[in-house]
This record gives structure tokens, sequence and C-alpha cells, in this order.
């Protein structure tokens, strides 16, 4: 509220006055690693992250950093999880008013969006998935509170008859977030050094969006216009 002393770092998150000295040391660490990793440029990778350094920069030890993290790609997912608000507007545009493709696409757009101004954390993230288990299985199981709630849409859709019947909710559902975190990778990943030309550089984010936006639609309704 207006009259709440809550200061938000630079990184935009909120630290209250009723944070314990712990919780405050975790965010400043956090806050190092968005920075370092923005600063770092697109061509950097975790191993050009030193610990020592961010630490130093959050203004604590490197015991610390330990303390509260396992390893760097542990760092990245923690900072991932403040991404998750994106995330969740975008399920709850999926159950809004409008048609359903207008709302296919917003909500789409909204994830990108959101991406868009953090391609540092989606690349970091992409490596920390890469070469640690722990992460992966804390990814998979983010996706999968959302294939949950995609599978819900396709199944309402198709008992009120809005949509034609077709494989499994859920297996289509896990396919449309896979097509997803594929059309995020591609994104994020565009003004890489030496990344090659690819069809979301080529036509331009806007267009391979519409295509994304395309095959959601007609997998779920086996058209192009929706109710």
């Amino acid at each position: 509220g207006r009259g709440s002393r809550s200061r938000r770092t630079r990184a935009g998150r909120l630290v209250s006055p009723a944070a314990t000295r712990g919780d405050q040391r975790r965010a400043a660490l956090l806050e190092a690693l968005d920075h370092q990793l923005r600063d770092a440029g697109p061509d950097a990778r975790l191993d050009d992250i030193n610990v020592v350094d961010l630490s130093r920069r959050a203004g604590v030890t490197r015991s610390a950093f330990y303390f509260y993290f396992e390893n760097k790609a542990a760092a990245v997912a923690a900072l991932m999880d403040e991404m998750e608000d994106d995330a969740w507007d975008a399920a709850g545009l999926l159950g809004g008013d409008g048609a359903m493709r207008d709302r296919i696409e917003t909500a789409l757009r909204t994830v990108v969006a959101g991406w868009q101004r953090r391609t540092h954390v989606h690349r970091a993230m992409l490596e920390a998935r890469a070469t640690s288990a722990a992460v992966r299985q804390r990814w998979e199981q983010r996706i999968a509170v959302f294939v949950d709630v995609v599978a819900a849409l396709v199944e309402s859709e198709r008992e009120t008859g809005q949509a034609p019947p077709g494989p499994p909710a859920h297996a289509l559902a896990t396919a449309l977030l896979d097509l997803n975190d594929r059309t995020l990778e591609r994104i994020v990943r565009a003004d890489e050094p030496g990344a090659p030309d690819a069809p979301g550089q080529a036509l331009g984010h806007d267009a391979h969006l519409e295509a994304v936006v395309h095959l959601w639609t007609t997998a779920i309704y086996g058209r192009t216009t929706t109710p």
C-alpha cells in the first residue's frame, strides 16, 4: 500500500521491513545474480558467473551463497520462480471473456512479453535445466501445473460441444506447452552471437507467434475460428 515502507529492489522484488535478515540476504543474492546475468550479455554462460563476485555484489560472504543455494543452477531456478506471475496471468486470461482465439493469443503474447523483458534469465535457465537434474525436475513440476490448466480448458470445451473429440486432453496440453517452450527458446536465443537464422527471426516474432496461435486453435478446435 501507499503507507507501506516495503522497498522494491532494482530487479523488481519487494523486500518488506518484516523480512528476516536471511530473507534479505537471499533476496540480495538473487538481485545480484539478475544483474550479473544481464551485464554478462547474450553469450554468457553460468560458468562465467563467479560466486565470489556475486556474493560481494550482494554484500554477503561466499559461504552465505552456498547456505541458500546448492549451486548457481539452483539460484537460477529460484530466480525463475519470481517470474511465475506472468505465467499465471496468462493462465487466467485463458479462462477470461471473449473469443477463445483472442484469449489464446493474448495469453501467449503475455508469456512471451514477460520473457522478452528478461531474456538473460531465460537463457540461464535453459543452461541450468540442461546441466542440473534438480532444476529439470523443478521445471517439469512447474510446467505440470500449467498442463493441468490447459487440459481442464480442453476438457471443458469438449464437454460443451465447442471443441471436437481428439487426443487425450492431458497429452494435447503437454504438446502445446512443449510448443510454447520451444518458441520461447527460439526467441530468447535470437540475439546470441552466431545464432542461425530461424523462422522467428526471418519472419519476425509476430508472424511466428501468429503461427503458434494457429497451431493452438486448430489443435483444440480443429479449425482456425473459435467460439
